[in-house]
């Protein structure tokens, strides 16, 4: 219903985001399990993120991030944090000297919120998120509802795409990322995210919802998002999503006894048959172009001499620029005016890592290294998470590919820092008179 709302009439959405913003702040001031309540406001605004970019609902571009930082900080206020979590305020005053550096380079056509705190906010998000998230426990059947909450809105917004998308066949003309296929917005976010819901349904393949119901719509869903972001043209979602998938299959696959590795066995190649049968639909839909799109080959067939659409370019422009300036780099949100200069482009980075080496030097390095160290040392601590490897994998490669432009890659990392208790709840026993 709401896909169809924002169909109708966009300008809805606006009140659509007021209803979630309102409705999660009442359930975090009021309802007692406050840190249940708070994954879950973060988890619902990490999956409308791009739904309501597309829509046009946001006030400020950024306004995704800022909201799950507003909802983890006031579960701060209320819970407080882990000791050990202040590696991630370490991580962040890393970063501020990058600020100082900036603030005599900002060039006059730019301003300091749209310069500095969008480069910022990202790894602001995540470190809060972090924060929040670091040493806490939550039961199995949370963290899933925490999960379900990311996959919701993903659910309106394949609606919304399909009743927006054009005839496929008219718009499909090129291998290259198609908006009008997206929403009408960036294939790269729309991409990622159904990439995020793809691998979200994939995962309660293997660990089922309790209705068989509720179980087969998932399924049908997971289906139609890898159609759609398959339609996207833009390989980076749908790619990690695969990787991360093989990634969780192998860790639950290990850690499960005989009789649930064939059933294992048996829902994966059931589900390699499904996926032959949506790409091979696909490759009718869009006359054999997406094909050639993950071939690297244009629409004639010749093969495309950069693989990586020109990122490789933006890479050497960030090397360079921390070679000159190592110990602080260049300054927040400089990097995109280095592009213009030396490449004659208007760019900002798509890569959060060469972005951190260039931008803040070898502050940056140290920062990098909180982000790899303090997850593992959560798990050589004993914490359990089924998720960790293909979450944290999920932050890696996401943030190399699309950099940090929506809140998915900060919240996921800080998911990963989550202990989850598999024992369920014991029933009370029942005592006779």
């Amino acid at each position: 219903m709401i896909g169809l709302l924002a169909y109708v009439d966009r300008s809805l959405m606006v009140f659509y985001m007021l209803g979630i913003l309102v409705y999660f702040i009442y359930s975090i001031i009021l309802k007692k399990n406050k840190a249940l309540y708070v994954l879950l406001a973060a988890a619902y605004i990490t999956g409308v993120e791009v739904f309501l970019r597309m829509t046009k609902a946001f006030v400020f571009y950024e306004t995704g991030k800022y909201a799950v930082m507003f909802f983890v900080l006031l579960g701060i206020l209320y819970l407080g944090f882990k000791r050990n979590a202040i590696s991630y305020i370490g991580y962040i005053l890393l970063l501020l000297p990058g600020v100082l550096v900036s603030l005599d380079a900002i060039s006059y056509d730019a301003n300091f919120r749209t310069t500095v705190l969008f480069n910022l906010s990202g790894p602001l998000c995540l470190s809060f998120a972090a924060i929040f998230c670091y040493g806490r426990t939550i039961s199995l059947k949370n963290f899933l509802k925490v999960l379900d909450f990311i996959v919701y809105p993903l659910i309106s917004t394949v609606v919304y795409i399909i009743l927006y998308t054009p005839d496929i066949q008219e718009v499909v003309t090129g291998t290259a990322s198609n908006a009008a296929l997206s929403g009408g917005y960036g294939p790269n976010q729309v991409a990622t995210v159904l990439g995020l819901g793809m691998f979200i349904l994939f995962s309660r393949l293997l660990i089922p919802y309790r209705n068989i119901i509720v179980q087969w719509c998932m399924m049908f869903l997971m289906i139609v998002m890898t159609y759609r972001a398959l339609l996207t043209f833009s390989r980076g979602g749908v790619l990690i999503s695969l990787i991360i998938s093989v990634v969780f299959i192998v860790f639950i696959y290990v850690s499960s006894n005989i009789k649930s590795k064939a059933k294992i066995t048996v829902k994966v190649l059931s589900l390699l048959g499904v996926a032959l049968m949506v790409w091979s639909y696909t490759l009718v839909q869009t006359g054999g172009l997406i094909g050639n799109r993950y071939a690297n080959e244009d629409a004639l067939g010749r093969e495309k001499e950069d693989v990586t659409t020109g990122r490789v370019d933006l890479l050497a422009v960030e090397i360079d620029a921390f070679k000159e300036n190592p110990i602080f780099g260049i300054g927040i949100g400089q990097g995109k005016f280095q592009f213009r200069e030396e490449m004659g482009i208007i760019s900002a980075s798509h890569n959060e890592i060469s972005r951190m080496l260039s931008e803040h030097g070898l502050l940056g390095i140290l920062a990098l290294l909180i982000l790899l160290i303090a997850p593992m040392l959560t798990k050589m601590k004993g914490r359990k998470n089924i998720y960790f490897y293909p979450f944290l994998l999920f932050w890696g490669l996401t943030i190399v590919t699309t950099s940090m432009r929506i809140a998915a890659p900060a919240f996921i990392y800080a998911l990963c820092l989550l202990n989850i208790d598999y024992a369920p709840k014991k029933k009370p026993a029942l005592h006779r008179k």
